[in-house]
């Protein structure tokens, strides 16, 4: 290290960053919440820490603005994220901190610097995946769904009554998506655009039809509980065929996992076995160029065997 000066001042930061980390992910904020209708026994945090964190909270509130950022309400609502954008924001901004620093203690400021850039990277990529795996387990729980829907219909419910139903005997998310339908239809929104709205969110074509179904029951008539048992033979034949191509794709899909850590887990295991052997790329200009061009590729090679291996229906 340069100067000890820097090195205390970098240790500093690092565990500033942490002990914000740390309070923002244990103790969510809970300022959208008025006073005088929050719990009795919640109490506020008046620690030094604490009031760090709620002005690091309000700061990124306030820098954000209504949008949200790209890690805004709608991106962690369909991910399954119970924080505020601006608490999910700080947590990203102080991960960047520590591996920023972290990484230019341990190797130099460059990698650092392209540590904490990738990040943001990084906690999008974690969203991405929740998100995917969040709407596989709706398309999953689909048709136990439509099972409830049509024993509802079939005591005599009407289809809202049915969804609240089939909403409070759900695991989440479908217990989440059908309690919003219903919540939306109360407000007064139409329950077709709100199926439609929930159809987007989770990019389902099978809910969709399910959906235009309920639609076309409003608008003709006729035995709606009949109508789903159709829709859902359909589904769950779809669901076989897509469960045959999962499996046939799976070689596919771990082929293009092994290459993608091969080349990292190369890297980190020379990097341990002989030190001095891979500084010349943190070291020289045009080490740093080939990283910054392998990064780019290695990006673009992974973006294209993910949609070679991806089948859409």
């Amino acid at each position: 290290m340069e100067s000890p000066g820097l090195f205390i001042f970098a240790v500093a930061l690092c565990v500033v960053a942490l002990f914000i980390l740390v309070v923002i992910v244990l103790k969510p904020r809970r300022d959208s919440i008025p006073l005088e209708r929050r719990r009795l026994e919640t109490s506020n945090d008046s620690s030094a820490v604490g009031l760090v964190s709620e002005t690091a909270v309000r700061f990124m509130d306030t820098a954000l603005g209504r949008s949200g950022g790209p890690f805004n309400r709608e991106v962690l609502y369909l991910a399954g994220v119970n924080q505020a954008p601006a608490d999910f924001m700080v947590m990203v901004v102080a991960c960047a901190v520590v591996t920023a620093v972290l990484g230019s203690l341990i190797v130099n400021v460059f990698v650092g610097i392209l540590l904490a850039l990738s990040v943001p990277f990084l906690a999008k990529f974690v969203l991405v995946t929740k998100t995917q795996k969040r709407r596989a387990k709706f398309e999953g729980q689909l048709t136990d769904t439509i099972q409830m829907l049509i024993g509802g219909l079939r005591v005599g419910h009407g289809i809202m009554r049915s969804m609240q139903a089939a909403g409070q005997e759900s695991q989440a998310p479908t217990s989440e998506e059908l309690s919003r339908i219903v919540n939306e239809v109360r407000v007064g929104k139409d329950a077709r655009q709100a199926i439609e709205d929930c159809a987007a969110r989770m990019d389902s074509e099978d809910f969709r039809w399910i959906g235009q179904a309920i639609q076309i029951n409003r608008e003709v008539g006729g035995d709606l509980a009949e109508v789903l048992e159709q829709v859902e033979g359909t589904i769950r034949e779809r669901s076989e065929i897509k469960g045959h191509v999962r499996a046939l794709s799976a070689e596919g899909k771990i082929s293009a996992v092994v290459l993608m850590i091969l080349p990292v887990a190369v890297g980190i295991f020379m990097s341990v076995l002989n030190p001095g052997y891979l500084k010349l790329f943190t070291g020289h200009p045009l080490g740093i160029a080939l990283i910054v061009l392998s990064v780019i590729l290695f990006a673009v090679g992974g973006f294209w065997m993910s949609r070679t291996v991806k089948i859409k229906f």
